[in-house]
């Protein structure tokens, strides 16, 4: 009967978090009310447990220092410093600071990965500047919200240095699945703005008067004094784990000391700057590990319940083929992802569905970087989706909600052929993982 009972765990979460609780508490709460119910007192036990796991979870330790990164990188100017030396290379092209917007995106999730700061990094710096070019609003709002987006699918990602031990799965070969996918991304939202402003001149305006024009020693200075330090960056983060020399938490050590050693190059790094970039890795690495250990409690009761083997039954007892099946998990984290954050989502049905998964004899790999794009895809899709909110705090009044939502649009539809392309052709998630080789990080 208990295995019955488990499952209203589900519908309980989801009236705390309506009725307004903080989702890990929601999920302590409703972890600590069915063990206490199912289990009597060794229930205090198996929840103090999962605290113990999460806060001795060596892969973990990579979060505050990717955001203690993402952090410098903001408050010691180099994202500006970036944009510029972008912008210096996009300036005439069409939609040229959309596509500056985008690569930014690309270059700051690739060192920081935080989609919320990335976001609002991009936004603080390409809005009023492409409101100033005249811009359409709802071009700037679908490039700004695409580009934040990226900080999910461009590794390395806090919500992958998580799923990975959810989902019993090398983090490594997780950054290397989704690095193609990421990529792709990417030059589909780039080839998408350039197509669009060039059919389409009125939504990006280029007047002589608003050109600029840069000598190749001007291009050629600022790539060498703010590019190519941010690829050295990136290299140390991200290649030092694809070619297996690190491991997610050495490297994200790495970058954290050479995005201060980058801001001390730039004569921008400050106490406020470090003490700032301190206070923001605090707060969020706390509300990031409260979440996983509010997650691990409630998945520890639900397993021991006998949840997930009722899950599995009634999975499998439906008939459907095995890809129906997968096209269902993959459905319910597109509409996870509307009402609960993206580290919920993965904590919430990454340990339900895994078991599914290995079950129907489907890749984990392939499985986690689509299930990484589906949930890229609703965090940008509206009604709920986070990064429209994300882009309304730091938006002026004159960019509507209307503007958001039809901007987004046709980012989403790319975002779903980059989907369809990792379902229907798999060694796009796959090839890389297998190439790289190297130890295979846990």
């Amino acid at each position: 009967m208990s295995e019955y009972l488990s499952l209203l765990m589900f519908p309980l979460l989801m009236l705390f978090i309506f009725a307004g609780v903080q989702i890990a508490f929601a999920m302590m709460l409703v972890a600590s009310i069915f063990g206490l119910l199912l289990f009597g007192d060794v229930a205090a036990y198996q929840l103090l447990t999962k605290i113990e796991e999460t806060a001795t979870n060596a892969i973990l330790a990579a979060v505050p220092l990717f955001i203690f990164m993402g952090a410098i990188l903001e408050k010691a100017g180099i994202a500006e410093r970036l944009f510029r030396a972008i912008h210096v290379w996009t300036a005439n092209l069409p939609g040229g600071l959309g596509v500056g917007a985008i690569l930014l995106g690309t270059v700051f999730a690739a060192a920081s990965g935080v989609v919320g700061a990335t976001e609002a990094v991009i936004g603080m710096l390409a809005i009023p500047i492409m409101l100033k070019h005249h811009y359409d609003k709802r071009l700037l709002s679908g490039v700004i919200c695409a580009s934040g987006s990226l900080g999910t699918a461009i590794p390395p990602s806090i919500t992958v240095v998580v799923l990975g031990p959810v989902a019993g799965v090398s983090v490594g070969s997780l950054f290397s699945g989704l690095l193609l996918p990421g990529l792709m991304m990417a030059v589909l939202f780039l080839l998408y703005v350039i197509i669009i402003t060039y059919l389409k001149p009125e939504l990006a305006p280029r007047s002589a008067a608003d050109r600029e024009h840069f000598s190749m020693a001007e291009k050629l200075q600022v790539t060498v004094t703010a590019l190519l330090p941010a690829a050295a960056l990136i290299f140390t983060v991200l290649g030092t784990i694809l070619l297996g020399l690190a491991t997610p938490t050495e490297a994200a050590a790495c970058g954290a000391l050479g995005s201060v050693l980058l801001a001390l190059c730039y004569r921008n790094l400050s106490l406020a700057v470090l003490w700032d970039s301190c206070k923001r890795t605090v707060s969020i690495s706390a509300m990031i590990l409260m979440i996983v250990m509010g997650g691990n409690m409630f998945a520890g009761v639900f397993f021991a319940a006998g949840g997930m083997a009722t899950v599995q039954s009634m999975l499998m007892g439906t008939g459907l083929a095995p890809w129906a099946i997968l096209a269902l998990i993959l459905l319910i984290a597109f509409l996870a992802g509307f009402v609960l954050d993206m580290m919920s989502v993965v904590l919430i049905i990454i340990p339900v569905a895994m078991p599914v998964v290995r079950l129907l004899g489907f890749d984990e790999v392939w499985f986690c970087v689509a299930f990484l794009v589906i949930l890229q895809t609703s965090y940008l899709t509206p009604p709920l989706a986070p990064s429209i909110f994300y882009l309304r705090a730091i938006t002026p009044p004159e960019i509507t909600l209307q503007h958001m939502y039809r901007g987004v649009v046709p980012f989403i539809v790319l975002q779903l052929l980059v989907l369809l392309s990792v379902l229907l052709f798999p060694q796009v998630a796959l090839y890389l993982p297998q190439v790289m080789g190297g130890p295979a990080w846990q």
